[in-house]
Parts: C-alpha cells; sequence; structure tokens
C-alpha cells in the first residue's frame, strides 16, 4: 500500500469570519473518503493546497472519567456549530443540519454531491425490546439538530405517534456511543464506526435510520478549490467500493482509543456512500418544509433563503 507525504493538519476551533483561509481546509466527518484520497494523494493530484482539520467535535465523553458524569442533555448540535462557525472551508453534516444552515447563510450548500450513511437505533443485548413499537416512551438518545435527532424522527413516524417518541438528547456521536456501551442508555441511534463497534458487541438494531449527508461550504471558498476536493473525493469512493476491506482500518483514527480493543476493523463494512447526484431545488425544499412542519427550530435559527441563495453547484465557477 502506497501513502502520500502527509499533508499539513490543523486542530478544530470555531472561527467567525467569512470562511477565507491560506489553504483550503477540509474537516472530517468520521468517514473513510478523506483518508483514502489524503493516502493516494488524489487532493494532490488535483493541484489542490490543502490541510485536514482534525478532531472530533466537543462532547462530555471526552472530559470526564467515565459516563455517570454525564449530563442530563445537550441542546448543542451540528447546527449550533455551524451558528458559531467553523473552521474550515468544506465540512459536512446530515443534509437537514446543510440544508438549514445554509438557507439562514452560514455557508452555501454544495449542490453536486451528497452521501448517505447507514444509521439504526440500538438497544442493549439484554434488553426486552424487540421492535419499533417497543420504542414507545423510551428515551433515545439522539444528537441535537444533527443526523440522529431528525433520522430518528423520520424512521419512528412510521410506527409511532409523536406522541409517543422520547428523545433524549444526549450528546455527539461518542457521547452516545459511551452511553450505550457503559450501560447508561436504553437505546441511542449511532452510524459510522461506532454503528460497526455495537454491531460486534451484541447490541440489537431495532430500526434503520439510514439518512443523506450534505456538504457546507464557506461563503469565501474557492469553487475551483472545492471542485478539486470532490473530484479526489470521487477516486476515493471507487477505491472504496472496489476493496472497502483494505482502507476500514481508518475506522481506528475516528474511534476514541478506549474502544480500540473492543473491535475488530476487519468485521466493518465501508459506512458512508458519496453519491455524486444533483441535491436538486425540489429535494432542498421538501426537507426545509419538514423541518418547519415539526418546528424543530426557533424563529431566530430558522433559515428563510431559498434553493438559488443557498446552494452552490460547480456551474458557479463558470
Amino acid at each position: 500500500m502506497t501513502g502520500a507525504v502527509p499533508r499539513p493538519t490543523i486542530r478544530l476551533e470555531p472561527e467567525k469570519g467569512n470562511g477565507s483561509m491560506a489553504k483550503f481546509v477540509i474537516q472530517s466527518h468520521g468517514r473513510l473518503q478523506e483518508w483514502i484520497a489524503e493516502e493516494h494523494g488524489y487532493f494532490a493530484d488535483e493541484g489542490l493546497d490543502y490541510a485536514l482539520a482534525l478532531g472530533r467535535p466537543a462532547s462530555w465523553s471526552a472530559t470526564v472519567s467515565g459516563s455517570e458524569d454525564a449530563p442530563g442533555e445537550v441542546r448543542r448540535g451540528a447546527f449550533e456549530s455551524y451558528e458559531e462557525g467553523r473552521a474550515c472551508n468544506v465540512s459536512a453534516a446530515c443534509h437537514w443540519t446543510v440544508n438549514m444552515a445554509a438557507s439562514a447563510g452560514h455557508g452555501r450548500m454544495w449542490g453536486d454531491a451528497y452521501s448517505v450513511t447507514p444509521s439504526a437505533i440500538f438497544v442493549p443485548p439484554a434488553s426486552p425490546i424487540e421492535r419499533p413499537e417497543d420504542l414507545a416512551g423510551v428515551p433515545v438518545e439522539v444528537g441535537y439538530h444533527s443526523g440522529s435527532h431528525y433520522s430518528t424522527l423520520q424512521a419512528l413516524h412510521r410506527f409511532l405517534d409523536r406522541g409517543q417518541i422520547d428523545l433524549n438528547f444526549g450528546g455527539v456521536l461518542w457521547d452516545r456511543l459511551a452511553l450505550l456501551v457503559d450501560g447508561k442508555a436504553a437505546a441511542g441511534n449511532a452510524f459510522g464506526a461506532p454503528y460497526y463497534l455495537l454491531e460486534q458487541l451484541g447490541f440489537r438494531k431495532i430500526v434503520d435510520t439510514t439518512f443523506m449527508i450534505g456538504s457546507l461550504v464557506t461563503n469565501g471558498a474557492d469553487i475551483e478549490d472545492v471542485e478539486k476536493y470532490f473530484r479526489a473525493l470521487r477516486r476515493a469512493q471507487r477505491d472504496l467500493d472496489v476493496e472497502p476491506e483494505r482502507y476500514t482500518h481508518y475506522f481506528l483514527r475516528e474511534l476514541p482509543e478506549r474502544y480500540h480493543a473492543m473491535v475488530d476493523v476487519r468485521r466493518m463494512g465501508p459506512g458512508e456512500r458519496l453519491v455524486f447526484e444533483p441535491y436538486t431545488s425540489e429535494v432542498f425544499e421538501r426537507t426545509h418544509r419538514w423541518m418547519e412542519e415539526l418546528d424543530l427550530f426557533s424563529a431566530d435559527s430558522l433559515g428563510t433563503g431559498g434553493y438559488r441563495d443557498s446552494v452552490v453547484t460547480s456551474a458557479a465557477a463558470e
């Protein structure tokens, strides 16, 4: 396996401003494609002067000795991180959050690609919960204004009335993983590396919550650089499709070290898959209406920008 010369990396810190940076800064989303593009030099092949922004989202589980010290709720998630400003030129989050963030002027949604990630609600091995209907009134750990929040609502609406769905905002993905592994949660939504780890630990999948992910480009980003980035990811996705087993070891770079001895990366799947199809105006507007109908955002946070103002495509560089 050949590798490219390692590129500069930076730590993630919120940054105000127009997103203009000396290098094109890429924030990892816990997936494999950026690592594959880095390994094979695909970003460099495109002539992209870049840096990978490494670091997991702020989580309570990284700062306490055990889940018994977990806060009751964390009402801050992916959307709030966009409100504050991410220190990068491009980053990814569920398409609901990216849609709303772009509509609210916190950047622009990339319209030429999206991705889809396997996701599910899991319960502990000894749990009496067997069916989605058994989750009525059971707290399900999700991340506030993040993919697990919306995807849990979307999935459970097929089985339960809104009043029967009990969401607890337990924190980011790593926080929810800690709660489940430490026996502090009755149910929780997980995707990415935690999804495969929970499977291997015998947690039971109750309902699939697979969801779409979008990319947010900062207002000051060079569209030609964005195009280079996605061309590199297209090559990386093809590599992942052909030989997923060659790259699953990169999940260890995303998982906190406490879990490394619990997981066999050889048994993992490829996780999130990039789809190089347009995020259309119809999908944008339908998704936005769905969030409005469920009253998921306060009036202060609710975005009002339409597709033309909120989404950018490669045509913008012509």
